[in-house]
């Protein structure tokens, strides 16, 4: 397979969410970043909002990644609770700095609970590629976006800002799985390698390595979203593996 180049995003927080299929009033995240997401990001830096839905559903359809996770960090479950029907909660703030009306959804009065799940102090490494990749966006304009993004960028919710900059370099690789082995990790403590190497995931697609049998396994995951409708649907797979600690090179940060 032809050596192509690819993007390295670092997410770090103190708080981030990959959010999943939600569960009564769990919005659950996922160990890792979901395609969804990751498709949201990319979408705000490039200046797309939710009625850009035939956008974002061409940048998800096109978006190819891996994900290894470089630090576990803890999970945070945010016990939340509030009075749609009070007048002050009728008027929000977008990441657009404008004000905004509360309108559409569900009912507006009585106290919503909601617990919202979290990834604490972790750290993930992305490489990423857009297939086919003469079509617009292109790889060159997304990582324009990232540096220069047309609206403050967060990890999965609003209150989940990112401690630096996302974009951190590039890489060239064959596969996705191998980028992965190619992208830094972040150096001496920061970075912390769980028992066998590096947990990650990656497509499961024509071309890309399995893991090792002893270490590795396929996973479905429901992590599209359909863009107009605003819920997740449909089911791909991953292969979720380990790569050694001695395989991925220190960044020397």
């Amino acid at each position: 397979m032809t050596s192509r180049e690819l993007l390295v995003l670092r997410l770090d927080a103190p708080l981030m969410s990959f959010g999943g299929i939600a569960v009564d009033q769990h919005g659950v995240t996922e160990p890792f970043p979901t395609l969804s997401m990751l498709t949201g990001l990319l979408g705000n830096a490039l200046g797309f909002d939710h009625r850009d839905a035939p956008q974002l559903e061409h940048l998800q359809e096109r978006l190819r990644y891996a994900a290894r996770r470089d630090r576990a960090g803890h999970a945070l479950v945010d016990f939340q609770t509030v009075d749609l029907g009070q007048d002050f909660m009728r008027h929000g703030w977008t990441t657009r700095g404008q004000a905004a009306q509360r309108a559409g959804g569900s009912a507006k009065t009585g106290t919503h609970i909601r617990r919202r799940h979290y990834w604490a102090d972790a750290l993930f490494t992305v490489v990423l590629e857009l297939s086919p990749a003469a079509e617009e966006p292109q790889l060159a304009a997304l990582a324009q976006a990232l540096q220069r993004p047309a609206r403050p960028l967060f990890l999965g919710r609003k209150p989940c800002l990112p401690s630096g900059p996302l974009l951190v370099g590039r890489v060239q690789a064959d596969h996705l799985r191998n980028a992965l082995g190619k992208a830094p990790a972040p150096a001496g403590e920061r970075s912390r390698p769980e028992e066998g190497g590096f947990s990650a995931w990656w497509p499961r697609l024509d071309g890309e390595p399995e893991p090792a049998a002893e270490t590795g396994r396929a996973l479905a995951v429901s992590d599209r979203r359909d863009w107009s409708n605003q819920v997740h649907t449909g089911r791909r797979f991953v292969w979720h593996g380990r790569l050694p600690a001695a395989e991925v090179p220190d960044g020397g940060e």
